[in-house]
């Protein structure tokens, strides 16, 4: 079962991050509340280059392949470093993350691939290495999001398939899929996506990466102005 631990209880194991991203005029849209249409593809694109940057920060990280067909994301997130993939299934976000997943393989077979969200503004390397590090006694494992409902990372060892199952209550069907659940005290970074306006402020609170910092800022002051005339 997947649950049980893996034959491989290396915690050097150095991984391959796949992060899915949508096209940024469709992200976040449950942020309207907290930032506008303008502000919301720049937030969007701000959370995924800070995430991307902290993942290729991570010692246990090897390599970062993006899945996007966005234009604009493309170029950022491919000049910090990632592997940009195209979505060519086009099929939502769980067939974007196998995609992914295959497209490391067809290059590594033997990669350990994890599946990471996009929307980690205060992404820490370090408490990232601490997860893969718990990730990789098993042959699939799964940390939930700060709300214990979601899913932020799911991991598969060398020769197990993803069988990635995000979205909405991706917990229960990642832990009913076998995959072990992660527990592990600190690691909130890794845990905290942002989704609402209380999500954002919680990641600021926690800390985020400079990018997201400055947009947010930036956005902050035009939304003040554009209220304001």
């Amino acid at each position: 079962m997947d649950g049980e631990l893996a034959t491989n209880t290396d915690s050097k194991v150095r991984w391959s991050l796949v992060v899915p991203l949508k096209p940024l005029v469709l992200a976040k849209s449950r942020l309207a509340k907290a930032a506008d249409d303008i502000l919301r593809p720049h937030l969007a694109l701000a959370f995924a280059q800070d995430t991307v940057a902290a993942a290729l920060a991570c010692e246990a990280v090897r390599d970062v392949a993006v899945v996007t067909d966005d234009p604009a994301a493309t170029a950022e997130l491919a000049a910090l470093g990632a592997r940009i993939v195209p979505d060519s299934p086009a099929a939502g976000l769980n067939a974007a993350l196998a995609h992914g997943a295959d497209a490391v393989r067809a290059l590594r077979p033997a990669a350990a691939v994890a599946a990471l969200n996009a929307d980690l503004p205060a992404l820490r390397p370090a408490e990232l290495e601490r997860v893969l590090a718990r990730a990789s006694v098993f042959p699939r494992a799964f940390l939930t999001d700060v709300a214990g409902i979601g899913t932020t990372l799911l991991s598969a060892a060398p020769g197990v398939e993803l069988r990635p199952a995000f979205g909405g209550r991706s917990r229960r069907r990642h832990s009913a899929s076998g995959a072990a659940e992660i527990l592990l005290d600190d690691v909130d970074s890794v845990r905290q996506d942002v989704d609402t306006g209380d999500d954002l402020a919680a990641a600021l609170a926690l800390g985020v990466g400079p990018r997201t910092a400055e947009r947010w800022a930036a956005g902050a002051h035009a939304l003040d102005g554009r209220a304001g005339g």
